[in-house]
């Protein structure tokens, strides 16, 4: 808490919104009566009723600019598009250089009240992304983006990481333009209910509560002026802390209301014994914080909140209620010389129980490298970790009328599976009865197209042109609706590669890194495309990296299967069979990691070997009997660059093999 500050100053999370006037010196040496007459029309027609409406409260008024704090992000970025769409309107008829515009920046972090002040990182980035925006535009941070995403028609820019003033680490930025905010779907505020109280009421309630919590404090000995002495020197909470911070936070949503997929990632402990290691598990813990927030549909607790338990002992049950999340990841970190080991456990807050837990290693001497390869590995395992606990955990319940969401986790449990086509099959299922119940679900659409271009890529599609025609649709609506979700533009390579379009493929999975370094899919798929493009060399790093990423992949077959096709393609047969093999035995239902399998033991001289596997592939695939057929069977193979190496390795092989021609 910054020096001089009340002792019931309170910290809690609120959307910030950051707001000044667009060269406000030039438009007051111009002409000061009609600037500042301006701008009074300004915060009498358009600001102060829109931030009334929706339920926001004008911390500051600079003259020049606004400083706001909204207890819904959704209503705040809903009302900075509504202010800056109404002011536009408003200078429609002044020449541009006589217009009072505003810049916009809207955070969502926690903040520090005092009295009628807010200060913090909440407060800080807002006026940092205030700085980057246009005028008459609007700059959101990934926070913003990450809880709204879904919920609002808005098309931002993705900016990405930004170095800004005061701040150690770069803050990704997403921008609205002018035209992006006059092209907007306008989007009407919530109407009252009695479950909506004012802002009015809700401070008061606050201060209310806090009036209790001071209270609380003064007979528990005065926690807030000694408890950190405590807490170092006896390790855990004086008796009063509990109920002070479950006052100071509020209680957490009911039950009904928490989102399947919460979380908090908990600091993670320092094991090292030397303090000056602290910063490395604190930015594993910053850098999952943020990692995990791009899961399609969480809710994740914001750094700050989470650090405000570090080397406090907690109660996973009562963390839950207080804080509405239904799963908490704690962990430790002991680095010894060039060794960094990682514990993990994943634990549901309404059971208390273990969900989950892993160790993770790594001898990187660089830190650097060290953090990134583990919060990478770390955030994909626990996507899918999270994602099947939430699907077996509505399976358990058996809902007999479940909504909309619950079928879409469901969906993305069963598809994330062993390649399987039951699997599949049940997960179009699911995602179809979501978006039957809701219409316009973004991840129920993007669940089906996922699934129809899988089947075309395995071959499986009974109706190839129907289904290749609705997975194009889908994609394209989702395209126009949210341009910057990593497995859309997977989910488009796959079928751009399905339909030789190799350049685009490759394109779309490079942007699908872009948007999450942390998709292990999007790297494999990006090495099988670099593979029929004739880059088998630079094909094996992003499939290694694959495997790093996501080691217990349930489908990890198919990046051994590419290792071991580059491998083979660039003449090393040794290397080639021995990730074939291991493919093979991951998966024992795919023919053609048996085809590339028998061309390799041929090619090393293991003839009967390889006719053992090549029997092998004609048991699972009869009709792929031959290699011209197995040349016909995908466009992408006859890429100029590929036959020339599959030539002299591949086909070789197979002949030697005693596949035939036709």
């Amino acid at each position: 808490m910054r020096h001089g500050r009340r002792e019931s100053a309170r910290r809690r999370l609120a959307a910030v919104l950051a707001a000044d006037v667009a060269g406000y010196s030039r438009l007051m040496e111009e002409d000061e009566d009609r600037t500042l007459g301006r701008l009074r029309q300004i915060r009498r027609e358009i600001a102060d009723p829109k931030i009334t409406a929706s339920g926001g409260r004008i911390v500051k008024n600079t003259g020049d600019g606004l400083l706001v704090e909204f207890a819904s992000v959704v209503d705040a970025l809903r009302c900075a598009v509504d202010m800056q769409r109404a002011i536009a309107d408003g200078n429609a008829t002044t020449p541009p250089a006589r217009r009072v515009e505003f810049r916009m920046g809207l955070n969502l972090g926690d903040i520090i009240v005092d009295d009628h002040d807010i200060f913090g990182d909440g407060v800080n980035i807002a006026a940092r992304l205030e700085a980057l925006a246009e005028p008459g535009g609007l700059c959101i941070s990934g926070a913003v983006r990450d809880h709204t995403h879904d919920r609002l028609p808005y098309v931002f820019e993705d900016r990405g990481e930004q170095q800004v003033k005061n701040l150690v680490r770069p803050l990704h930025v997403y921008a609205m333009s002018p035209q992006a905010i006059g092209a907007a779907e306008v989007v009407d505020p919530p109407a009252p209910s009695a479950s909506r109280h004012s802002h009015a009421t809700r401070y008061r309630r606050a201060a209310q509560a806090m009036a209790i919590a001071a209270a609380i404090v003064a007979i528990g000995g005065l926690w807030w002026r000694f408890g950190d002495a405590l807490t170092k020197a006896t390790g855990t909470l004086p008796a009063t802390a509990a109920p002070v911070a479950g006052l100071i936070r509020g209680p957490g949503p009911s039950a009904s209301g928490v989102p399947r997929l919460s979380i908090i990632v908990l600091p993670f402990e320092n094991l090292s014994h030397n303090p000056d290691q602290d910063y490395f598990a604190d930015a594993i813990t910053e850098d999952l914080t943020t990692d995990l927030s791009r899961i399609a549909g969480s809710f994740v607790i914001a750094r700050n909140t989470a650090f405000t338990y570090k080397g406090i002992p907690v109660d996973v049950k009562q963390l839950g209620r207080d804080l509405g999340v239904h799963y908490v990841l704690e962990g430790s970190v002991r680095r010894l010389g060039d060794q960094v080991q990682v514990n993990v456990q994943l634990i549901d807050t309404g059971s208390g129980a273990h969900v989950w837990a892993d160790r993770f290693e790594t001898d990187r001497r660089n830190l650097t490298e060290a953090q990134r390869e583990i919060t990478g590995r770390l955030a994909r395992t626990l996507n899918l970790e999270l994602v099947q606990a939430v699907g077996r955990k509505i399976e358990e319940e058996g809902a007999v009328n479940p909504d909309a969401q619950d079928l879409v986790m469901r969906g993305w449990a069963l598809y994330q599976r062993a390649q399987a086509a039951e699997s599949r099959e049940a997960a179009k299922k699911a995602f179809e009865q979501a978006l039957t119940i809701d219409p316009k679900s973004y991840d129920a659409k993007l669940g089906i197209a996922s699934v129809l271009v899988i089947k075309l890529a395995g071959g499986t599609s009974k109706l190839p042109e129907n289904d290749e025609a609705q997975a194009e649709h889908l994609l394209n609506e989702l395209l126009e609706h949210d341009p910057n979700r990593s497995q859309l533009h997977a989910t488009i390579a796959l079928l751009r590669r399905v339909q030789n379009r190799l350049p685009e493929s490759r394109f779309e999975l490079q942007r699908a890194i872009e948007l999450d370094p942390n998709n292990a899919i999007a790297y494999g798929q990006l090495g099988v495309t670099l593979i029929y493009l004739g880059e088998p060399a630079a094909a094996i790093p992003l499939e290694e990296k694959r495997i790093r990423l996501n080691p217990n992949d349930p489908n990890i077959a198919l990046a051994y299967w590419s290792l071991g096709l580059s491998h083979l393609l660039l003449g090393h047969y040794d290397a080639a069979i021995d990730w074939l093999t291991k493919a093979a035995a991951a998966n024992p239902r795919v023919y053609y990691f048996y085809l590339d399998l028998a061309a390799a033991l041929a090619l090393r001289g293991d003839v009967n070997a390889g006719q053992v596997a090549l029997a092998e592939a004609l048991h699972l695939k009869p009709d792929i009997n031959s290699i011209s057929r197995q040349h016909a069977r995908w466009a992408y193979t006859n890429n100029p660059a590929y036959r020339v190496l599959a030539e002299k390795t591949v086909d070789l092989g197979l002949r030697q093999a005693g596949f035939p021609e036709e």
